[in-house]
């Protein structure tokens, strides 16, 4: 492959934004989704994480194509919910936004754990980053599937290999680390200036 595994997403970030500096809902969700195939390379230890983020991923696209003008800006689609008191929902866009912003939480602190600590095996990287991202939001069930399944995390020094291709894999991660989570945490800003940035799953 040209580049590394997160050339195309970080391209897609620095589309993110409008001329005005707000977050657009289909250059964003693009962002996201070019996430995946980052996923995909974990295997069987991100399948939950996987299917989560591609379910909202398509929630809130579909939201997007119903209107898209009335829909360009992602939290225009959580402030019309607010005003139809739908959006503390388990089935709403917020909600949606909500934990695909925490699920990119996660993996930008997976790959900064991977960038600063070298000696880490790919179980602690993945287990440190759920423990400060997405643990204090789930139940016990899906806290006990997910360390299940961080058990079965790939080699480290494998993983490596397949995501770099043909770039600095090193640099990119470093990119992803530095720009996307200023993304997330506007995200997070919003969502806690309406207060529904600390829904806990259901």
């Amino acid at each position: 492959m040209e580049g590394t595994i997160f050339t195309p997403c970080l391209e897609a970030i620095t589309h993110v934004k409008s001329a005005d500096g707000d977050i657009q809902t289909k250059p964003f969700l693009d962002a996201c989704r070019l996430v995946l195939p980052v996923i995909e390379k974990f295997g069987a230890a991100m399948a939950l994480v996987k299917s989560d983020v591609g379910g909202n991923i398509s929630r809130l696209d579909a939201k997007y194509e119903q209107d898209p003008s009335a829909n360009h800006l992602i939290f225009d689609i959580v402030r019309k919910e607010i005003e139809e008191k739908t959006a503390k929902g388990s089935s709403s866009c917020t909600n949606a936004l909500l934990w695909l912003t925490r699920a990119m939480d996660f993996m930008a602190e997976l790959f900064r754990n991977l960038l600063e600590h070298p000696d880490w095996t790919m179980t602690q990287a993945c287990t440190d980053s759920y423990t400060k991202t997405l643990k204090k939001w789930h139940g016990w069930i899906a806290s006990t599937s997910f360390n299940v399944a961080m058990k079965l995390a790939p080699e480290r020094k494998k993983f490596m290999e397949v995501i770099g291709g043909t770039g600095d894999i090193t640099s990119d991660m470093e990119k992803f680390c530095t720009s996307f989570p200023v993304l997330l945490q506007e995200n997070h800003t919003f969502l806690q200036s309406v207060g529904l940035d600390n829904l806990k799953a259901s």
